[in-house]
């Protein structure tokens, strides 16, 4: 095993931080109880009646009229349906609990938290690896956290460099964390399982692997490494709501890792971070019904996303696919009358589908290796259809040639 010492990489503040209690922490509530320990409003949610009757039927069985009530601060049961989904003993037999869990307002505060757990502000330092998300930079910066950067091995593969990788975790002083994204976002590419571990195995460095599995279920079957996390201490699995199940609008993300940093995730955590209307509409989206839904709005993404492999080829101006299919968008080169992937040419199009075509995609051309990019989200076939059509009419538009 690496040598991972959880009390030397932490923050000791962190470490040492003991968590907001309430009285509900001692004292459950069983639903008798006189609660007059958290200055709740009695009299209930000021909220139309009508709303309230329309309330109950979309909220995923939540009850309206205990929305004056906070929130279970420790969501157990949540907890358990996302545990239930990733323990497929793919990769371990071990099992994972809802004590390898923290659930946060999407995967950022996760991200955010593991910065201000393990990185000191102005001397430790994160690994990542470009093309990739671009939050990671961003809390960085909010916390005073430098960047080390090392590139993913060339397009269309976008790999891991793992020497390269190993080798900056080995001379580069103060890398506390390191953020993988698999399947990755831009290039929708899913890292080598292999890759990662030899990273995990490191053999000198005192850190935290971060793997964010973010489009992870459009990737193949037992692609997710979630359980994973009980066999490495230094593991956390990112994962969220808002890609395969379609519920972006409830903000509602987990990491998967060990019990450890799972208790100083959520002893840092503001005390009732998942709202009561967040939680039971999750639950009811890992339900066995909410999951069927799920698995057949992939199918559907999964079907499209085959479509526009086999269609952009044909269309004049769009060059190379780069990067892999494992998400639910695809990287594609736009090109210039040369025939040669091109930044001017990649903006004119997206901002021609935007302002004249009511299509929005979006530009990637400045990150790494993804000269004259464009990332299209797979949607339905109807927005598929509409796509496909305007695509053709801006680049013959912006290129002033007609397509094929």
């Amino acid at each position: 095993m690496p040598p991972f010492n959880l009390e030397t990489c932490a923050r000791p503040n962190i470490l040492a931080l003991q968590p907001y209690r309430c009285a509900r922490d001692d004292y459950k509530d069983d639903g008798t109880n006189v609660l007059l320990d958290a200055n709740e409003n009695a009299y209930g949610p000021s909220l139309d009646p009508a709303a309230v009757e329309h309330a109950r039927s979309s909220l995923g069985g939540l009850d309206p009229l205990g929305l004056h009530r906070y929130p279970d601060p420790h969501q157990p049961e949540l907890k358990q349906l996302l545990c239930r989904l990733r323990n497929t003993h793919a990769h371990t037999p071990k099992a994972i609990g809802p004590e390898n869990l923290f659930v946060g307002v999407g995967s950022d505060e996760a991200i955010d938290a593991l910065l201000r757990c393990f990185c000191v502000p102005g001397k430790d330092r994160i690994l990542t690896c470009p093309p990739t998300y671009g939050m990671y930079a961003v809390s960085a910066q909010v916390n005073d956290v430098d960047l080390v950067k090392v590139p993913l091995t060339p397009a269309p593969e976008f790999a891991l460099d793992v020497p390269a990788v190993t080798a900056a975790l080995s001379s580069e002083p103060g890398i506390k964390l390191a953020y993988f994204c698999s399947p990755g976002n831009p290039t929708g590419s899913l890292l080598a399982k292999e890759h990662v571990v030899q990273v995990l195995n490191h053999p000198t460095w005192n850190g935290v692997v971060i793997l964010d599995e973010a489009y992870i279920d459009f990737a193949p079957r037992d692609s997710s490494l979630a359980e994973l996390v009980a066999e490495y201490p230094n593991l956390v699995v990112m994962q969220t709501l808002s890609k395969a199940f379609g519920m972006a609008g409830i903000r509602l993300g987990a990491a998967f890792t060990s019990p450890p940093i799972a208790r100083m995730l959520n002893s840092m955590k503001a005390p009732y971070n998942i709202a009561s209307p967040t939680s039971a509409l999750a639950q009811s989206a890992l339900g066995d019904r909410g999951l069927a839904v799920m698995r057949a709005n992939r199918a559907k993404i999964v079907a499209q996303r085959e479509r526009l492999i086999q269609e952009l080829p044909k269309i004049e101006g769009v060059g190379r696919q780069r990067g892999g299919t494992a998400s639910n968008f695809l990287l594609y080169e736009i090109l210039n009358t040369l025939g040669k992937p091109d930044n001017s040419t990649a903006v004119a199009v997206y901002e021609k589908l935007a302002e004249h075509k009511g299509v929005v995609v979006r530009f990637r051309g400045k990150e790494h290796d993804c000269l004259g990019c464009l990332r299209i989200t797979v949607g339905t076939e109807d927005e598929v259809t509409k796509f496909l059509d305007s695509l053709r009419n801006a680049l013959i538009e912006v290129r002033g040639v007609s397509g094929k």
